[in-house]
């Protein structure tokens, strides 16, 4: 059960290893590198696209797998049971997840970015890409359930390999022409192209992460892997962020130095999208009791995106140097610090609204 707060555990930053406390300015000397080797060497572009898995350039294939996999590897997926029994959270989290965030991603770019397709079209990539990786690190600090919210990843993950494809095509195409919202460009999208993004970059780590955990814990234990394995590999996927931001940001520099305002604009409708769906989850959550733990857990799956699916996504379907990739790098940006503030919203919110044991007061 979780315990009531502390001034200690109100130390966020404390809590978080020196790689993750100072992630927002890792990410922007990131960015810097990147726009300072984009200007250095114009022939990068062709240079990384001379080797490529599927579509995407082997160097930028490698961070994005580094970026999934120590996430999917710290999943309990023998858990799965014991939480799935939960019908009512189950059921809240998948509507969130796989009907509202979507359709709250795509009306704020459709309203927020109308005149800008490419970004527009990025920022709905991303509200497709359920979170299956920071939410972990979210719901921790905010003190929430370690075993929902592992569970919720879990099903993110395996349910993100079949209805993405269908839900881009769904987005990207069909919705937009039914509104009549088609302003005269064509989005040159296959499912199968979607797909097989998905299948290369989500199934691979996914793989391998659950065989990491079933090897791991029936040879080693699960102490070992539990307290050695994970933070072994855990920096990886931070490592493998920072690598994917600098290689993109360096073919997007002349994009990002001649238009900053329209990063601007990219971030405006994330800032209002992740408010959104974590006050509105929350609030939902609270009206249908969740303790603390599992409302919290079921917030952060839902505000959160997986920007990692996102960027190999748009790299594999519009190109390494398009608008729509650009879109989804921002991303990483923004979600940190959103993420974080909505951790200190968290837990004023349990001192306010729950009870020292984690449930709901009474109303």
């Amino acid at each position: 059960m979780t315990e009531p707060v502390t001034a200690d555990e109100a130390g966020i930053t404390g809590r978080l290893s020196a790689l993750d406390r100072y992630l927002p300015i890792w990410i922007l000397l990131a960015m810097a590198v990147g726009l300072m080797l984009g200007r250095g060497f114009p022939g990068l572009n062709d240079s990384l696209d001379t080797i490529k898995i599927d579509t995407v350039s082997l160097p930028i294939a490698l961070g994005l797998l580094a970026m999934m996999y120590p996430v999917l590897a710290k999943v309990k997926y023998s858990k799965i049971g014991e939480v799935t029994a939960d019908r009512r959270l189950m059921g809240a989290s998948l509507v969130l997840n796989w009907i509202v965030g979507p359709a709250v991603m795509f009306a704020l770019a459709w309203i927020l970015l109308p005149d800008l397709p490419a970004y527009r079209t990025g920022l709905i990539i991303v509200g497709l890409a359920r979170c299956i990786a920071m939410v972990l690190i979210w719901n921790d600090l905010a003190c929430g359930n370690g075993e929902a919210a592992a569970v919720l990843v879990a099903l993110n993950s395996v349910f993100q390999v079949f209805a993405y494809a269908i839900l881009g095509w769904f987005y990207l195409q069909a919705l937009p022409e039914w509104l009549g919202l088609d302003t005269g460009s064509t989005l040159d999208i296959s499912m199968w192209a979607i797909a097989k993004t998905v299948l290369i970059f989500l199934g691979i780590p996914l793989v391998a992460g659950y065989l990491s955990r079933v090897w791991g814990e029936r040879v080693k234990g699960v102490e070992w892997y539990e307290t050695v394995f994970l933070p072994r590999i855990g920096p990886v996927a931070l490592w493998g962020l920072l690598f994917t931001i600098v290689v993109m940001v360096a073919l997007q520099g002349e994009t990002i130095t001649t238009n900053p305002f329209d990063v601007v604009r990219i971030a405006i409708p994330l800032l209002a999208y992740f408010g959104i769906m974590w006050f509105g989850s929350f609030f939902v959550g609270y009206r249908m009791r969740f303790s603390y733990g599992k409302n919290t857990a079921m917030a952060f799956t839902a505000a959160g995106n997986n920007f990692e699916l996102g960027i190999a996504v748009a790299i594999g379907v519009f190109g390494i140097a398009s608008g729509e990739a650009l879109a989804t790098v921002v991303g990483p940006l923004i979600e940190v610090p959103a993420l974080i503030a909505l951790v200190y919203a968290a837990l004023w919110a349990q001192r306010r609204f729950y009870t020292p044991a984690g449930s709901p007061q009474s109303r």
